[in-house]
């Protein structure tokens, strides 16, 4: 008899130390008014390089996932909400929620899901909270979760992920974070983009270039001597770049004839007919360069351009004035550089 209960000790025992060496991880959620629907996993850190696909069924799902190490991924809805979900090999995953509120779920079975899932709570009291209050409070984490993935996505979110990001503030924020972090791919990546950003920050001096305009000619900064220049980065095929290219055109057709401001526009365009058809359409009448090497061309890379529309101010000696400016942004300068010029 004694026997037999050791077989079943054993037993037991080596079913617990294979259950934590699987590769697996066990996802089950329930959210409610969700119905029937399709919802999707996808990797955002390298480590998870594929897409799994979740069947909804009456407001609940299941699924048996393949993971060999901590993962970052996002839960993405079909009405385009994303979610951060963190997997790991043997965790059992809780997903709770409801369909009315999709940017608040309550996520359990490791760390990192209790983590974000706990700072989502703190801010629910705060009603509706200023961008500022939101930075506060992801730093706040990030400064004491120096170990933690939902540091990543906080830091992401509220600071990488602005119009106009502060790099010295998130160089801070990396700072603090373990090794551990620094050595994940978006990390590494953002540390990379960090030393390339601090080149081209407002104050230093301008890169060279040089790119061919329509009629095969090459165009540089010294083209335009003598002038504050506003470098714009677009392309046909980007929507925000045409929006934001009506703008421009207001601006342009005020200051044409300016001796003390110009406009350059660099397109990522790798279509010439189409590149030369958006010209044509959206009336842009300042110079237009472009040599249809789309995210590749050199002045892109120099600029360390990361969206588009962007764009670079230039003063006549050549230094960033600024950057990512917005139309009203614009104006403002041009009236400071008007009145500079008239002293």
């Amino acid at each position: 008899m004694k026997n037999i209960y050791l077989i079943y000790f054993l037993v037991a025992v080596l079913s617990a130390c294979s259950s934590k060496e699987t590769n697996s991880v066990s996802l089950r959620g329930e959210i409610k008014g969700l119905g029937t629907d399709t919802l999707y996993i996808y990797g955002t850190d390298k480590l998870y390089n594929r897409t799994d696909t979740l069947i909804v069924k009456d407001d609940k799902f299941s699924a048996i996932l393949s993971t060999d190490t901590l993962v970052s991924t996002r839960l993405q809805f079909s009405n385009g909400t994303e979610y951060p979900l963190y997997l790991d090999k043997g965790d059992k995953i809780q997903v709770k929620g409801s369909a009315s509120d999709l940017t608040s779920l309550e996520i359990t079975g490791n760390t990192p899901n209790e983590e974000f899932t706990a700072f989502q709570k703190s801010l629910k009291g705060l009603g509706k909270p200023s961008d500022k209050v939101l930075e506060e409070k992801a730093e706040a984490f990030i400064s004491s979760h120096h170990s933690s993935l939902v540091s990543i996505y906080l830091l992401d979110k509220y600071f990488v992920q602005k119009p106009q990001p502060d790099f010295i503030l998130i160089k801070s924020l990396t700072d603090r974070m373990t090794g551990e972090l620094k050595d994940r791919p978006y990390v590494d990546e953002l540390l990379d983009r960090i030393q390339e950003e601090e080149k081209v920050s407002i104050g230093k001096t301008a890169p060279y270039f040089h790119l061919p305009n329509a009629k095969g000619k090459n165009i540089s900064r010294s083209d335009f001597k003598d002038k504050y220049l506003l470098v714009h980065f677009w392309a046909s095929w980007d929507q925000p770049s045409r929006e934001n290219n009506t703008g421009l055109r207001q601006i342009y057709k005020k200051e044409q004839k300016s001796k003390d401001f110009a406009l350059l526009g660099i397109s990522l365009d790798i279509d010439k007919d189409a590149w030369k058809e958006a010209i044509k359409e959206d009336t842009l009448s300042w110079e237009q360069v472009c040599n249809f090497s789309g995210w590749e061309t050199g002045a892109v890379k120099q600029f360390a351009i990361q969206a588009l529309p962007a764009n670079i101010l230039l003063s006549p000696s050549g230094k960033i004035e600024g950057k990512n400016l917005s139309k009203e942004d614009i104006e403002k300068k041009i009236k400071e550089i008007g009145q500079k010029e008239k002293k």
